[in-house]
């Protein structure tokens, strides 16, 4: 059972990270401008506004989110192959749209489901959840590796053998237990969880966290080439981060037993603000760039471990692949779309180190939000 459900997310991350590290590059290597870059990055981010919310709210009514995973992944890979015909700017937008459309409903599913598969045992998550980040680290490694050898142009023709990875794997999820159609919540109940001025704090400190990476995932592997690093150094420095992320994975049940969830979250918030400062400014000093990387277990994986519990904890049962989807779609989705075209604003009037800058002030009013706001979730949803 660990392995069947780990095993979708090594694939879904392999393919993220073949595709966000170099779709910059390639997509500077097809000669689109930099605010073309933005808008197309963008959409990767999105359409996660709209499609896991609408895959979720079928998922919670049906109660069929395997049969749903299998529907985004085949449909997703399949719009994605309009890459290879070469479309121009618009269609390229159209395609990755669509493509995005169904590939972003797949992961907030997935982790409904894992969750209730997991049960009782649901503390085994990290375990679980680490191997997405280990099929990232093996992807970005091995592009990063195979574009020291072919152009970039053939990025897309690399990716096909992790399309097929996950045709697979998304076939060897494990059914929910005994999950049928979800019982009706109480009427307003939605309205009352995401009226909650916890709730609205939440979503504002991670609204703001996915602004201010924008510029990482837009502009990050741009930012390093120009100064300097090449594409297997690129995507040596983008496994780091990863590695570090897993790091955190393992010992997060450590650090939630001796700090309490407002200094983890804190604490996540400033050393990110941290980061985009020192990438700012001293990414040619390669030990500070290092330590930069190594944040990456602050600003992603502390913060997100911290944020799959608060969803269980405010939404419980009848809305948890709402809330997943909320959370998916307002901080990842917005957030992360409206940080890439501000990314793109700044690198285009000014420079990449400006656009990594715009991030660390994002993360600033993050803290002032997650200071006065943020308030432990319910305990007794965690149950459910």
């Amino acid at each position: 059972m660990y392995w069947r459900l780990s095993n979708l997310y090594f694939w879904f991350f392999a393919l993220l990270g073949g595709l966000l590290p170099y779709w910059s590059l390639y997509l500077e290597g097809q000669g689109y401008s930099y605010l073309q870059i933005a808008t197309l990055m963008a959409t990767i981010q999105l359409t996660k506004i709209v499609a896991p919310s609408v895959w979720g709210y079928i998922g919670d009514r049906t109660g069929q989110r395997v049969r749903l995973v299998r529907f985004g992944d085949i449909f997703g890979s399949l719009f994605f192959a309009g890459v290879f015909l070469e479309p121009g700017f618009y269609g390229l937008l159209l395609v990755m749209l669509v493509f995005t459309f169904f590939w972003n409903a797949i992961l907030p599913l997935y982790e409904v489901i894992t969750l209730r598969v997991l049960g009782k045992h649901r503390d085994k998550y990290g375990k679980v959840r680490l191997w997405g980040s280990v099929g990232f680290i093996g992807a970005v490694a091995l592009v990063g590796g195979l574009l020291e050898l072919v152009e970039i142009q053939y990025l897309p023709w690399l990716l096909l053998p992790v399309f097929a990875g996950i045709a697979v794997s998304a076939f060897l999820v494990p059914s929910e237990r005994g999950e049928r159609k979800q019982q009706s919540a109480p009427v307003g109940s939605l309205k009352a969880i995401v009226t909650h001025p916890a709730v609205i704090a939440f979503f504002a400190m991670n609204f703001l966290l996915q602004v201010s990476h924008g510029a990482y995932y837009t502009f990050f592997s741009i930012h390093l080439e120009q100064h300097g690093y090449g594409k297997l150094a690129i995507g040596l420095l983008w496994s780091l981060g990863v590695i570090a992320e897993i790091g955190l994975f393992l010992i997060m049940h450590r650090l939630s037993r001796r700090f309490s969830v407002r200094q983890v979250v804190l604490g996540a918030l400033v050393l990110t603000m941290i980061r985009w400062g020192l990438i700012a400014e001293l990414t040619s000093v390669l030990p500070v760039l290092i330590f930069a990387q190594l944040l990456h277990a602050a600003s992603y994986g502390a913060l997100h471990a911290v944020s799959v519990q608060y969803i269980q904890g405010f939404f419980g049962k009848h809305h948890h692949g709402q809330g997943q989807a909320l959370y998916s779609g307002l901080t990842f989705g917005a957030g992360g779309a409206l940080g890439a075209w501000l990314s793109g604003f700044l690198v285009d009037g000014f420079s990449t180190s400006a656009a990594f800058w715009g991030g660390a002030a994002a993360m600033a009013l993050a803290i002032i939000v997650t200071w006065r706001g943020l308030q432990l979730p319910p305990e007794p949803q965690l149950a459910h």
